[in-house]
């Protein structure tokens, strides 16, 4: 954790979304479900939003809980509506995701920067597309990529910095190709179960973190 002080208006806000967030692997590795544990599911990126809207100043820092809070919407309903329902949650994440990123561009990138920016879309398809076609339906998961690509390139290519809030999105993106990687029999279930969960939910921390802190800390100091 950054040890700038007085950035931060919650800080416990933080360590219980840590707490809730890291725990829940402990369900994930029992294979428990039920209502209780999808609200326990729901905890750690949860906590992410109400610790963003806590330290929220303005437009920027209302997306970026906004775009927590669906997350943690999207992490409930996945269980308990089904797939296409969680989907359609994290969906309208991802867009008001996009939406803070892109009106938050980096002024100057990299020639190898842009370059993952840009690649981050077709890799993504064409990885997807391996791993799951013909199996009828596969292009649902592809368009659904689409939408965590975007972000991730989209994250990628912001001011917030990369390797906080470019990287969190990247780990987001991975947790889900490695779903779609166990969908597709191209991993065993029993390795993917140790990944998707914490590559998913650090992924969310280290977004929350890098803009959150990044917003709070500009606001701080005009």
């Amino acid at each position: 954790m950054d040890t700038e002080r007085g950035w931060d208006r919650a800080r416990g806000l933080w360590w219980l979304a840590l707490i809730g967030g890291i725990s829940f692997f402990v369900a994930v590795h029992e294979h428990w479900t039920g209502p209780a544990i999808w609200v326990w599911k729901t905890t750690g990126v949860a906590f992410l939003a109400v610790w963003a809207a806590a330290n929220a100043r303005e437009k920027n820092g209302w997306l970026i809980a906004a775009a927590l809070g669906f997350g943690a919407l999207g992490d409930y309903l996945l269980d308990a509506r089904g797939l296409v329902t969680g989907a359609a949650a994290f969906a309208i994440g991802h867009l008001i995701a996009i939406t803070l990123y892109l009106t938050n561009r980096r002024a100057q990138m990299t020639g190898s920067q842009r370059l993952l920016g840009v690649l981050t879309i077709p890799a993504t398809l064409v990885i997807v597309w391996a791993m799951l076609s013909p199996a009828p339906g596969w292009w649902h998961a592809a368009v659904y990529s689409l939408f965590v690509a975007a972000m991730a390139a989209a994250a990628w290519t912001s001011r917030f910095p990369r390797y906080r809030t470019g990287i969190g999105a990247m780990l987001f993106l991975a947790s889900d190709l490695f779903i779609f990687a166990g969908e597709g029999e191209v991993l065993s279930r029993k390795v993917t179960m140790w990944l998707v969960w914490p590559l998913y939910f650090g992924g969310q921390a280290l977004i929350a973190w890098g803009v959150v802190k990044t917003l709070a800390s500009e606001a701080r100091n005009n």
